[in-house]
């Protein structure tokens, strides 16, 4: 293993909750050279409202390798029934065997008080596994690991507790791409999940129109084109969309500070998207330098 390659692993409940939620830092490490794992917890069977569950699981798979092939990452699906994840010892074992084999130096996941069973369930199952990595005695098929990875949560909405970002990630570069990722996840994107929040009816017929949709509503709409700050007011109103460059830029609003701290005055002002991530006091506990090392941009 090349000493300064890191391995980077997302684990989320579904084939397409890493794209969302970190698919912009993904990108940037694969572009660095750097080995990113995406892994889905479950097959995602239960996301649709038309399919059967096998004929899903397989769309679902297939979507999730053109973002690996897109992206230059690995995609891995275990495979657990979708909406039926939980925090067990044989899931618990398998996510354990699956952590170890691809070794991380980093591992991002879910926080554990989310709206979705799936979601909380595979937060519990990380933290769970966390410590258990490194005892030989446990899964003794696979090598232990010789330190646990360090753990971090992606960003979300809920208030009990608060999201508290420990690193804010400019992806401004990568925000093209990350809306391609998000493109592949057809079923998911252009299907279940405008049928879920009542839009089905709005979605586009013809695929090359169907990403402007994906992007709207656009920076554009709510930008002070004066010194490109977005505007709280208007950010508030037009945030609701599902997807949107609105959306996607939610945490470089709330969390502007940061990114300035981060970024400087002159750089962290001008963010217009970015990806946010909490530390867990599970897993390994990394000092300043260490979270340089492990967040190089």
């Amino acid at each position: 293993m090349e000493k300064d390659k890191l391995r980077i692993m997302m684990i989320g409940a579904h084939p397409d909750d890493c794209d969302f939620r970190c698919g912009g830092v993904a990108l940037k490490y694969a572009q660095m050279g750097h080995m990113v794992q995406f892994v889905s917890i479950s097959d995602g069977s239960a996301g649709h409202h038309q399919m059967k569950p096998e004929e899903l699981a397989d769309r679902r798979k297939m979507e999730a390798q053109k973002v690996a092939d897109l992206a230059g990452i690995e995609y891995v699906i275990l495979g657990m029934k979708d909406g039926e994840i939980m925090a067990d010892l044989d899931s618990r074992r398998q996510l354990i065997q699956c952590i170890r084999l691809f070794n991380p130096d980093l591992i991002l996941t879910s926080r554990p008080n989310d709206y979705h069973a799936d979601h909380r369930q595979t937060s519990l199952l990380v933290q769970d596994a966390s410590y258990l990595l490194i005892v030989p005695n446990i899964c003794p098929d696979t090598k232990p690991m010789d330190d646990m990875p360090v753990i971090g949560f992606f960003y979300d909405r809920f208030h009990n507790p608060s999201f508290n970002p420990d690193i804010i990630i400019d992806i401004d570069d990568v925000i093209d791409k990350k809306f391609e990722m998000l493109d592949c996840h057809v079923s998911q994107v252009y299907e279940w999940l405008p049928y879920t929040n009542h839009r089905l009816d709005e979605v586009p017929d013809d695929s090359s129109e169907r990403m402007e949709w994906l992007r709207t509503p656009t920076i554009a709409d709510f930008e002070n084109q004066k010194n490109s700050l977005l505007l709280p007011e208007s950010f508030q109103e037009k945030r609701s969309g599902i997807f949107g460059e609105a959306r996607m830029a939610e945490t470089s609003n709330l969390y502007r500070e940061q990114l300035i701290e981060r970024y400087g005055a002159s750089q962290g002002h001008l963010v217009r998207f970015s990806e946010a991530f909490q530390l867990s006091e599970y897993g390994f506990q990394p000092d300043d330098a260490e979270l340089k090392r492990l967040f190089p941009f």
